[in-house]
């Protein structure tokens, strides 16, 4: 089936590329197809899907298809966690914001990187030791399986729906904008080719394509910046002052401006960035990959450098397109400078590349923000389908009774879903802001996963009641913040009001979980609770230890 499948794949691509047409620009006029895109994104998904080819053959168990036999090396993991968190918003969305607000793109990006520490000194070890392919092994630990397990994937599911909606907005836009594509077949295109990837090559071809992906995203944002730089002789001064003497802002370009005007908004947002990191199912699963409590360590430190560097090259970035993009005849239309860039603000890299890179360098940039997107896609996809496969199917549902085939193939059904979902809602969600709803995912996240997920690892007290309340109240409240606010309830639902008054949502649902997590916990006085907490103490000995208690003693 696999020797079918992947040429046929192949040539839909192929075809699909070929009867591309010039995409209309913001303007409405007619845009040129970027050849140099085209061929590029084909050698990636010919190299791709050689990767997949390769990944079916070794995908024989439930452990090779959700965490690649846990074979992958710390390093090699840091730079695939690296890749499913550098995505297109990270690329285009930052330099943009970096470009129109200066350092407040910086202080965004603070916050994105603050969530590392979190998961390396309080989380990594605890989640290699205790988990085995989601973190609702973890959370359902001593817990009781079907309801944790059941919660736990309905929370992953909300933010892996949130997440992939900003991933395919991202890839149909950039396609349509550079490839020349209709931006409904650009969603398309990333559907089907994820759904190879996962169905057929599991956890060993997402790595492999994320690690391929990362170090494409590293190389071509630093030969980006470096030839960008260069124009001011390396010389950060030179380039502040430059940079402050044409931008609208003015002196205030390197001062914290908007972000910070609603001091509220600005917290909820930064604590959900921030513990959001913490409860992404599609990098909380990425610690299962690997073989032993240190090499979770040591995906952290390495992600945690290739991340930090890569804010610093995009903030960089940014700061060159103030000049070289922003006063450039070639990017502007009607005559505006540095307002009206072609295909919207977010394309800001794109244009740098090709003022310092020509097409070359923007075909080989706008290739690799393709390839960013269909990475994290996978990346989200298998997360999913682990969830409805390995905790809702193989241990609610069947009860562990579950044969490896069979969850297998109901993972496979389950990413053909997803994929299907999210083509739909790329298609729908077309208009939204790709930013904002990252933002979104990463509160969600915050609220829904982070609370139970830590309770659950260093809290005697959690009882199976606590775990329900809180997360089923951290997802639900989350979710009714989001709806209510005025960025869904008034801009997209048309209502003349919004019932919640910020966009945000971690800073009022986090307390909100942890509340009745606690609460519920504490009031739980039944002969269950009492064995769930007594059951800690082998919990804690297995997170320290990677065996039970029995077994650390024998070791």
């Amino acid at each position: 089936m696999m020797r079918k499948l992947t040429p046929a794949v192949l040539l839909f691509a192929l075809a699909t590329l070929a009867v591309a047409g010039p995409a209309m620009d913001a303007g409405g006029a007619k845009q040129a197809t970027n050849w140099h895109a085209i061929i590029m994104f084909l050698i990636f998904v010919a190299m791709t899907m050689g990767i997949t080819y390769w990944a079916a053959s070794r995908t024989k168990t439930t452990a090779d298809f959700y965490t690649a036999g846990g074979g992958i090396t710390g390093f090699q993991n840091g730079l695939a966690i690296a890749g499913d968190y550098m995505s297109a918003a990270t690329l285009l969305g930052l330099t943009a914001m970096t470009y129109t607000q200066g350092y407040d793109g910086y202080i965004y990006m603070l916050a994105f990187f603050a969530g590392w520490p979190i998961i390396l000194f309080l989380m990594a070890e605890r989640l290699r030791n205790l988990g085995r392919f989601t973190f609702a092994d973890i959370t359902s630990y001593r817990l009781d399986q079907g309801k944790v397990r059941t919660m736990a994937a309905i929370s992953s599911l909300v933010v892996v729906v949130f997440y992939l909606i900003a991933q395919m907005v991202g890839a149909g836009q950039l396609i349509k904008l550079l490839f020349g594509l209709d931006y409904n077949v650009a969603i398309f295109v990333v559907g089907i080719l994820m759904m190879v990837y996962v169905t057929l090559g599991g956890m060993v071809a997402t790595t492999w394509v994320q690690i391929i992906k990362a170090c494409m995203l590293l190389f071509g944002g630093t030969l980006t910046l470096l030839l960008a730089y260069a124009q001011f002789g390396f010389s950060l001064t030179d380039l502040l002052q430059k940079a402050e003497a044409v931008h609208k802002l003015g002196p205030k370009l390197m001062a914290p401006g908007s972000l910070l005007a609603d001091p509220v908004t600005a917290i909820s947002l930064g604590l959900g960035l921030m513990f959001g990191t913490a409860g992404l199912p599609h990098i909380l699963m990425r610690f299962f990959t690997v073989g032993n409590a240190k090499e979770a360590r040591k995906s952290v430190l390495y992600a945690s450098g290739f991340v930090g560097f890569f804010f610093n090259v995009i903030f960089l970035m940014g700061l060159c397109a103030i000049i070289i993009v922003g006063q450039s005849p070639d990017f502007f239309e009607g005559g505006e400078v540095g307002k009206k860039l072609i295909g919207g603000g977010n394309m800001v890299a794109m244009h740098l590349a090709k003022a310092v890179g020509g097409n070359m360098l923007l075909g080989f940039l706008a290739a690799v923000a393709f390839a960013t997107i269909l990475a994290v896609v996978s990346g989200l996809a298998l997360a999913g389908a682990s969830a409805i496969s390995h905790d809702i199917y193989a241990r609610v549902i069947r009860k562990g009774q579950a044969t490896e085939k069979e969850e297998i193939r109901i993972s496979r059904f389950a990413t053909i879903g997803l994929g299907m979902l999210a083509i739909v809602l790329g298609i729908a969600f077309e208009k939204m802001n790709i930013a904002f709803m990252v933002g979104l995912a990463f509160g969600v996240a915050a609220a829904a996963n982070f609370p139970v997920l830590i309770l659950s690892m260093y809290w005697k007290g959690l009882t199976t009641r606590g775990a329900m309340w809180g997360g089923y109240g951290g997802v639900i409240s989350a979710v009714l913040f989001v709806l209510f606010s005025k960025s869904v309830w008034v801009d997209v639902l048309g209502n003349k009001a919004a019932l919640f008054p910020y966009t945000q949502p971690a800073l009022f649902a986090m307390p909100i979980a942890f509340f009745l997590a606690y609460i519920f916990s504490k009031s739980d006085t039944g002969a269950r609770a009492k064995a769930e907490k007594e059951a800690f103490e082998d919990q804690y000995v297995r997170a320290q230890t990677g065996f039970g208690a029995a077994g650390a003693a024998r070791h």
